[in-house]
């Protein structure tokens, strides 16, 4: 990216100090200049002529003032509040001496100087910018960047905006259908209005014959992107929905609404309709007091699964089975159990119980019977179309969307983990959440797991995962739905390992039948960058979704998808997740204190801002100088002479004393200071004639050099 701020001109910051050589009685406290002072009656009985005791002259620096920060912030304020169309006003003071550059970044990219809505007012005390009409796009980080002399600083203020959200980003989505009840899902709004989402409003149209038409509300208090309707449902009755979002502002408008729902196209169930239950890990019975155990229905890395059947109550369920040997293992399944609790969506399994005790952990789960989806899509009695790949993957991002809604990350989408409710239906769910984590603001999270075919480049090079390392997955897995062929499938692991960290990768001879709009869809999910990739509310409001719905299209070749099951279903014997090892090591960075963005701590700038806030060194930059010359001056024999002078420029001058044009040295009557502050001294005591001459100082960077001079007569 270009950096705006490059072509700004080049500004020099410059304090202004008299350089001169005063005499008689002035007290060097009293200005900088040159003091003299006569010889009194303290002075007799001294020897007119002293020993000089000679040294190489190197520079004092007594000022301690240096040790402190570069800029100290003064009552910094770290949030801002406002509504919508109001001016913002981001305040920044700071203490520092000498002169100052700053400039601010706004979510990574440098805030304009004098933009259409953007104004800056900087000096050497603070900086203030100001933000008019603002709008949703405005909030986010801003952060100043204050160079001195000293170093670089930073301070970050976050913008609020406090407006009602935006309607939910997708219309309500229909699932589980009965002849009397049904689940909406649908997803959140694409912006908050800058307060966390309350609650949610779900509407209803009836389209029955004595009925208006007219919008009633089902619910106004719905915590989550999922709602069961179970009453005021009639078998022969026609019903359209749509959902708002609430926050403590206000209300949205509608989303979209769904399609028009026939109750009596139901015909049965689809799914089993699985209350939400309060989860309660017994920790006091092992699985066998309650349940019998069946058949083995999977083994992974973390344990084994069985079918499970309720001696009470004889309902049907799958047991977790944890290889939980040490208290890592344990600590693992604890975490996974703990995750699953609060995990209640269709689109997801559901867990129903626990049972932890000393010598295992088991974890209950809803009974999936209808088996990988990708198996179900080979066999000869099932229709493989674009159209219903579509709707397979609209599924998968309905339960994902719940997922990152809470900050859930599931880093192990791969198409074993998407599983088919029953033999005959079209409904999926997803499972195994082994490899879950919730993110949390500020602290990042590296994994180096997962199965090589799905993981994203992140995972391999050992960066941060976000939300969007799942939707990477997902846009493998959506390849192989329309292909049967494995995106970055290499001849070995480590090829494969190797194509993934390139996102090296083109469509297939057997995309020459799926739409454009299919293609765009994976397009903008294999992205290398994870902050480009879609979001799952980007992905579902994908014209793709919309587009291929009510598209007849031919029948996809399962041929490839037969090969690739047979692959995968060898490559899992004895593995089930393969541990990833980094493919290359992290350079080493050099983090020299002269290094001007060495102070930056890791900050994730982009390269525009990063670029502008190393440019704020070089507008610092500058040749040395002297506001003012030195002045001649007369002494009598004896006397105590001080010369005093700033120097200006920037990187700091190399500063030399000089005496008739040779380096002077320092004795116990001549004596040099160099203060952090740019003072620099020169005490002369009980000057003799001898010390008459020219006396200059010469300070010189890569910029540049100045001198200055003034004649010293000591008179007899």
């Amino acid at each position: 990216m270009e950096c705006n701020g490059g072509a700004e001109k080049k500004k020099t910051y410059m304090s202004t100090i008299t350089l001169e050589m005063k005499s008689s009685r002035e007290s060097p406290a009293q200005g900088c200049g040159v003091t003299s002072t006569e010889n009194g009656t303290a002075l007799k009985g001294k020897k007119k002529t002293q020993r000089d005791t000679r040294k190489a002259v190197t520079p004092k620096r007594k000022d301690t003032s240096g040790t402190g920060p570069a800029v100290e912030f003064v009552d910094p304020v770290e949030n801002v509040q406002v509504h919508v169309g109001e001016t913002a006003q981001l305040f920044c003071s700071f203490n520092c001496s000498g002169p100052t550059a700053s400039c601010w970044i706004h979510n990574r990219k440098k805030v304009v100087l004098d933009g259409d809505r953007t104004r800056i007012e900087s000096s050497t005390r603070g900086s203030v910018l100001t933000i008019s009409e603002v709008l949703p796009v405005d909030v986010g980080s801003y952060t100043i960047f204050v160079q001195t002399r000293r170093g670089l600083a930073e301070h970050t203020i976050v913008l609020s905006i406090c407006d009602r959200p935006e309607p939910p980003a997708s219309c309500p989505f229909v699932s589980q259908l009965t002849p009397s009840s049904l689940v909406l899902s649908w997803s959140g709004p694409n912006y908050d209005g800058g307060s966390q989402i309350t609650d949610y409003v779900v509407e209803m149209q009836n389209f029955g014959p004595a009925e208006s038409g007219d919008w009633s509300v089902l619910t106004s208090e719905c915590k989550d992107t999922t709602y069961r309707v179970c009453s005021g449902l009639h078998a022969q009755g026609e019903y359209c929905f749509r959902v708002r979002a609430c926050n403590a502002v206000g209300v949205s408008e509608p989303s979209e609404e769904s399609d028009c729902i026939k109750m009596i196209t139901a015909g049965g169930l689809q799914e089993e309709a699985l209350p939400q239950v309060d989860v309660v890990i017994d920790t006091t019975h092992k699985v066998k007091d309650v349940y019998n155990i069946h058949e083995k229905l999977g083994v992974g890395k973390f344990g084994q699964v069985f079918r499970l059947t309720h001696k009470e109550t004889g309902r049907v369920c799958a047991g977790k089975f944890y290889r939980a040997f040490g208290s890592k293992d344990k600590a693992a399944a604890r975490e996974e159990i703990k995750l699953m609790k609060g995990l209640h969506h269709p689109k997801l399994v559901q867990c129903l119980g626990a049972f932890d005790t000393r010598s295992e952990i088991v974890l209950i789960m809803e009974y999936i019977a209808g088996g990988e989806l990708f198996e179900r899509i080979v066999d000869d009695n099932f229709e493989h179309t674009e159209p219903n790949s579509m709707k397979y993957m609209r599924q998968i991002l309905e339960g994902i969307l719940y997922l990152h809604h809470k900050c859930i990350v599931h880093l192990d989408l791969k198409p074993e983990n998407i599983v088919c409710i029953n033999a005959t239906g079209t409904c999926i769910k997803i499972i195994d959440f082994g490899l879950a984590r919730k993110l949390e603001p500020g602290k990042p999270l590296m994994v180096m797991h997962g199965t090589p075919e799905f993981v994203a480049p992140e995972v391999i090079c050992y960066e941060p995962v976000t939300l969007a390392t799942d939707m990477w997955s997902i846009g493998v897995i959506c390849y192989i739905l329309l292909s049967g062929e494995s995106p970055f499938q290499g001849n070995t692991d480590a090829e494969t390992l190797a194509l993934v960290t390139a996102a090296t990768w083109e469509f297939d001879p057997e995309f020459d039948d799926i739409t454009d709009e299919a293609k765009d869809f994976i397009c903008k999910l294999l992205k290398k960058e994870k902050s480009t990739r879609m979001s799952c509310e980007q992905a579902l409001a994908h014209l793709w979704m919309a587009s291929s719905a009510g598209r007849v299209t031919k029948s996809l070749n399962k041929d490839k998808m037969r090969h690739f099951l047979a692959r995968q279903r060898w490559r899992r014997t004895g593995k089930a997740v393969l541990a990833l090892q980094r493919m290359t090591n992290l350079s080493n960075r050099s983090d020299g204190s002269d290094s001007p963005t060495s102070t930056l701590n890791d900050t994730a700038l982009e390269k525009e801002a990063e670029d502008a806030v190393v440019a704020l060194e070089q507008q610092l930059r500058s040749e040395p100088n002297f506001p003012q010359t030195l002045h001649d001056l007369t002494e009598p024999c004896g006397a105590t002479v001080y010369m005093a002078c700033i120097v200006q420029g920037y990187p700091d001058p190399e500063v030399v004393w000089l005496f008739n044009d040779k380096p002077l040295e320092e004795t116990e009557r001549v004596q040099i200071e160099y203060k952090d502050d740019g003072l620099r001294t020169l005490t002369l005591t009980q000057v003799q004639p001898r010390d008459s001459g020219i006396y200059e100082i010469r300070a010189s960077n890569h910029l540049g050099q100045a001198l200055c001079s003034a004649r010293l007569t000591v008179a007899n």
